[in-house]
């Protein structure tokens, strides 16, 4: 067997301290090589990063402000950008030193690495102390000041309730559209919402425009301007005006622009609003939708009658006639008002959309237009034979028993402020009266409730025994609807930005 003697490593001395090392072209050990060379040289070894007390966001230079957790990696790319030097070596590594979160401190470890001599790259790690100093943004400048708003958006709509811009609130929420407003006023129709930068007000007017059909107007106010630089400060407003069409509403139009919907009747009803109104003829269940330009363009689409004209009947008989149409049925329904139930045997024969819905015995809501005073040109050219005695809108519940069911969801809100005037008694039991109807749609109509968030309210009692068991001796008229437990969310997170009004708390 052949001996095979085991290789040796060669080592030189260092040329300074004598040290046994592997050769290299320096010939000197690391140690001595750090002693005559920093590679850290030009780098800072303090710096100062500035972070605003107010929205928690930190400077990124030259006038960027940016939302960075602690020991994040937004922040430890902020941190490197702080540093002069970074291009003139290679960065191998970087973390953080845990500090004290009070201490305004923030500790960062870099390994770095750098051609000192001809083929001899030296590794080297050091720290880098940043001290957390405190100042506000311009944007919460503008917010700690009065009267400081860059944009503002006004929010009209021309209708007799509120309805609506409950509805709208919540879609606000859910979309989070609100976190830039930096107030919310309450106005005589509507709502003014301000913002300190104009693109974050056009952004919430494209918001709008993509739920319901909107038209907008732009203006804007000259307040500072500078000769010498060219340069001037203006405020800007805009309009916003929803279309004045609600759900449930009777409609009328011209004769043209229903042939041009598709050739539908005249005299329609409101099913739904999103981007476009939807509608449908309850003499044939032909359905058909209205954009925003189409009513802007023909300002003749007009509603003669809402929610505060309905009248209760009573149900006598349904009778399917003809086709079906999703939740929909034609039928001939036989109705008498409530004032006569009991009196007299007068009785009206009514073509509804309504046959899946009505049974014997319900309790309807519907346009009485033989009673009713309607002022509109258009619908007074319309023919008298085709304009129906009574347009059946809903089914009806019976109030006692709709008072006696105690909800137990709830909804967020904004927090508004009331402005300049403060509302009448009789406004504040008309907005209370609004929002209880807006909280009988939702819990009458699933679509509605999809574009929404709802949360449980686990606050509320529940109903003792006797009371259970009176409603089941009560045998007039069907349960009112409830929502379901399974569309509730379990828990309800307000941010500084939203509330829970006491109004609106359900009872």
């Amino acid at each position: 067997m052949e001996y095979v003697p085991e290789a040796r490593q060669q080592l030189i001395l260092c040329c300074e301290c004598g040290t046994a090392i592997p050769p290299n072209p320096a010939n000197m050990c690391v140690n001595c090589v750090r002693s005559i060379v920093d590679i850290t040289e030009g780098i800072p070894k303090q710096a100062t990063i500035h972070w605003c007390k107010n929205c928690e966001r930190y400077l990124q230079p030259p006038a960027t402000w940016m939302t960075c957790d602690l020991e994040s990696r937004e922040l430890l790319s902020l941190c490197l950008k702080k540093l002069r030097g970074l291009t003139k070596v290679r960065l191998i590594d970087a973390g953080f030193i845990w500090t004290e979160p009070h201490s305004r401190r923030v500790k960062v470890k870099l390994t770095i690495q750098k051609e000192v001599f001809a083929a001899t790259i030296l590794q080297q790690a050091f720290e880098v102390e940043y001290v957390v100093s405190s100042m506000m943004c311009p944007d919460c400048t503008r917010v700690m000041a009065q009267n400081t708003w860059k944009a503002k958006v006004q929010v009209r709509q021309k209708v007799d309730h509120q309805r609506t811009f409950f509805y709208l609130e919540q879609l606000i929420l859910k979309h989070n559209a609100h976190q830039e407003t930096i107030n919310i006023v309450e106005a005589k129709g509507g709502l003014d919402f301000h913002f300190a930068q104009r693109s974050h007000a056009i952004k919430m007017v494209e918001f709008l425009g993509s739920m319901v059909p909107t038209r907008s107007k732009t203006s804007e106010q000259l307040i500072s301007s500078d000769e010498h630089t060219g340069t001037a400060n203006y405020k800007f407003t805009y309009a916003v005006e929803l279309i004045p069409i609600c759900k449930d509403d009777l409609v009328v139009m011209p004769k043209k622009t229903a042939n041009a919907l598709g050739q539908i009747a005249p005299l329609v009803l409101c099913t739904r609003v999103g981007s476009s109104v939807h509608i449908i003829d309850f003499k044939t269940l032909q359905i058909g939708e209205i954009s925003g330009l189409t009513y802007w363009r023909s300002e003749d689409i007009t509603p003669i009658s809402s929610k505060r004209d309905l009248k209760k009947f009573y149900v006598v008989d349904v009778e399917l006639v003809g086709p079906r149409f999703g939740k929909y049925a034609l039928a001939d329904v036989t109705v008498q008002r409530m004032a006569d139930v009991g009196k007299n045997d007068n009785v009206i024969i009514v073509r509804s959309h309504l046959g899946n819905i009505l049974n014997f015995g319900d309790l309807v809501l519907g346009y009485d237009l033989l009673t009713a005073n309607i002022n509109n040109p258009v619908y007074d050219r319309l023919d008298p034979d085709s304009v129906p005695s009574i347009v059946l809108v809903r089914k009806g519940y019976a109030e006692r028993r709709r008072k006696r069911k105690q909800r137990n969801w709830r909804l967020q809100s904004l927090n508004k402020d009331e402005g300049d005037l403060a509302p009448k008694k009789q406004d504040e039991e008309r907005k209370v009266a609004d929002f209880e109807a807006f909280l009988r749609d939702l819990e009458e109509d699933p679509e509605l409730r999809q574009g929404i968030n709802m949360y449980r309210d686990h606050n509320v009692v529940t109903r003792s025994a006797d009371a259970m068991a009176d409603d089941d001796d009560d045998e007039e008229g069907d349960d009112a609807p409830e929502v379901p437990l399974e569309e509730l969310l379990n828990n309800l997170a307000i941010g500084d930005s939203t509330d829970v009004d006491d109004d609106m708390a359900v009872e």
